[in-house]
This record gives C-alpha cells, structure tokens and sequence, in this order.
C-alpha cells in the first residue's frame, strides 16, 4: 500500500562549505532528502530550490523505484547547477506517486559532529 504525499517543503536547507573530517565522503557536511516509496509505481521526482536573493534553480529530477528508497544528497544535485555552499535555501519536492521525505543535515564543521533530522512539511 503506497503511503505518504506528492508534495512535500523543506524550508531550511544549508550546506557548509567547510568540513573538518578530511576528504571521508561519509564525514563531508551535507543535506539529504530520505525518500521513501513503498507503491508498486516508480515515483518521478521533482526538486525544485528556493533562494532568498535570486530565482529558483530546478527543476532536479530523480526516480524513487517502487518499494524502494532514496538517499538524495542535495551536495550531488549537479543539473541544471550545483546547490551553492554557504547559502540558505528552501526546497519543494514534487512526486508522481505518494512518498514520504525525511530531511538530514550532518554538520562537520566542528570536530563534534552535528547532526539534524525531520519530516519534511507535506504540502498537500
């Protein structure tokens, strides 16, 4: 049974630029959008990232496998451009099938490692 929204806001977004774990992928600050699919339909997923002090950048777009799930990291959305570091942002995710969107942030700028998660705000 498919569950969860095709809408969904993450008003805060920020990657640092910094990280103080050396060059360990698993350790380099970023932001991740868990999407889960427990339908029988593949999701066709849209990212599209809100600014404070410009025009939107998007549509990014994923495909979320049925009965399966997602880790996007936003540092790897690449096209049409890379998330800027440094730079507060919003997001709103839009799906072709029922999802569920959890938000993360891992924050190594300090050598104590931050770690941030929540439901992301369903918009339908």
């Amino acid at each position: 049974m498919p569950i969860g929204h095709r809408y969904w806001a993450i008003p805060e977004g920020y990657i640092p630029a910094q990280s103080t774990n050396g060059d360990d992928p698993r350790f380099l600050s970023h932001e991740t959008a868990c999407l889960l699919n427990t339908g029988t339909q593949d999701a066709k997923v849209t990212i599209t990232i809100y600014f404070t002090d410009r025009e939107p950048a998007g549509p990014y777009h994923v495909t979320v496998p049925a009965r399966r799930t997602v880790h996007l990291r936003f540092n790897d959305l690449k096209d049409p451009e890379p998330i800027p570091l440094d730079t507060p942002y919003a997001s709103v995710i839009e799906s072709s099938h029922p999802i569920v969107v959890q938000h993360t942030r891992l924050d190594t700028r300090q050598p104590a490692l931050a770690l941030l998660s929540t439901i992301a705000f369903n918009a339908d």
